[in-house]
Formats: structure tokens, sequence, C-alpha cells
């Protein structure tokens, strides 16, 4: 049974959560405020932590920091902060993922299947298909519709890699920059926009309504399987 720990300073959510993820065969413990976040993450050892960012003692980026100090469990980012910029920073800090609140129980458990996926190793398959396309991470080709093949680029090429592997989590711009290009490009965002454009024009269906290879404005990319 996976266990999850939510870390939120709002009562009624405390108690909404851990009725709906228990009711969904998910074992749960709660901590009201950051500190004891990190105490709960020590002795109880998660496999994915529900965070709030607005904590009453710290702030849920500092906790983020904490627990990336030892250990990598997933972190799942629960907030009313709508801005881009607080994403950005709890992504850059080690969050999994950010899901801005109000939100469906239905979309959480969603992340929350797909980013624990990720963790156990579910979807690390080679093969991975792109809407009509196969694209096999270990062979490095990509067939689509009749198995006519597409050829792409070695900068397209390790830019879909990072994306593929981490289905479903937001991948921060600046992220994708540094490891593509280097850290002396981590704002150069205008080769990401030229970038992700091609992959389309040749992944997806309808390039000018992706399905699979999504932009968050102003915080980065998402692959959606």
């Amino acid at each position: 049974m996976t266990r999850i720990l939510v870390v939120d300073d709002e009562p009624q959510i405390l108690r909404a959560l851990r009725i709906n993820l228990r009711a969904r065969q998910y074992d749960v413990e709660v901590a009201g405020d950051g500190t004891e976040a990190l105490r709960r993450a020590g002795d109880w050892h998660p496999d994915l932590v529900l965070l709030d960012l607005g904590l009453p003692d710290v702030d849920g980026v500092e906790v983020i920091h904490g627990l990336r100090g030892w250990t990598r469990v997933p972190i799942i980012v629960l907030s009313g902060r709508a801005g881009s910029r607080d994403k950005v920073e709890a992504l850059e800090a080690g969050a999994d993922d950010y899901v801005t609140k109000p939100f469906s129980i239905d979309e959480l458990v969603a992340r929350i299947r797909s980013v624990t996926r990720r963790f156990t190793g579910e979807d690390n398959a080679p093969a991975v298909e792109v809407g009509d396309h196969v694209v096999d991470l270990r062979t490095k080709t990509v067939t689509g519709p009749g198995s006519e093949g597409v050829r792409l680029t070695p900068t397209e090429w390790h830019l879909l890699e990072i994306l593929l592997r981490n289905p479903g989590k937001l991948i921060s711009q600046r992220q994708l920059l540094t490891e593509v290009w280097g850290p002396s490009y981590a704002r150069e965002t205008h080769y990401l926009r030229q970038y992700m454009a091609q992959l389309r024009r040749k992944l997806e269906p309808d390039p000018g309504r992706p399905r699979h290879l999504l932009t968050e404005p102003g915080m980065g990319y998402r692959f959606q399987p």
C-alpha cells in the first residue's frame, strides 16, 4: 500500500484528503506544519509527499530543500499560489509536480499515479507511444503510421528523451535548457519554443493543438501520454 504524507495547515483539507485517499486504498498520515512534516517523513518514510507551500512555521520550499537533503521521495506541491514564479521555485527546489488549489480529487489521484509509476519504474520501457508514433529510446528511432521513419536531430532527441522519461511531470524551462544546452543557456527560452515547435510538427497529429508535448506557460513543458 502506497504511503502518502499530506502536509497542510488547513484542518479541513487534511481531513478531506485523508478520507478520500484512504478510500482509494492509500495509507495516509498528515502534518500541519513544516517542522512536523520533516519529522514525520524521517520517522515514517512515506512513498510520496503532498505539500502545501503556505505553512505557518517555514515556507514549503524550505521543506522541499530539507527533504531533498536526504531523500528522493516524490513531492507534489499543493498550493493556492497561482503565480508561475512560485511553481518554478518549487520545481527547481526538487518538487516533482504542482497542483493549484482548488483541485478535484480525481485530478490529484491521476497526478499521484503518474508520479508513483515513474518512481517504481513502470514507465521506463524503452518504447514510448506519442500519438501515432512509437519512440524507441534504446535504439533512438521513431516510427509512424505505416512504419515510416521520422528523423530527429541530436538536440531534438535530447529534449524529447528528457520529457518521455518523465511522463506527466512538469519539467521547468531552466532544467531543460541547462540539461540540453548547458548552464550558460538557462535563460534562452526561445530555444525551447523553437525546438518544441519542431518536435510537434514531427510527432503531433495537430501541431497547433498538441495533445502530448504540452506547454505550461511561463513554467516549462510536460509529456502527457
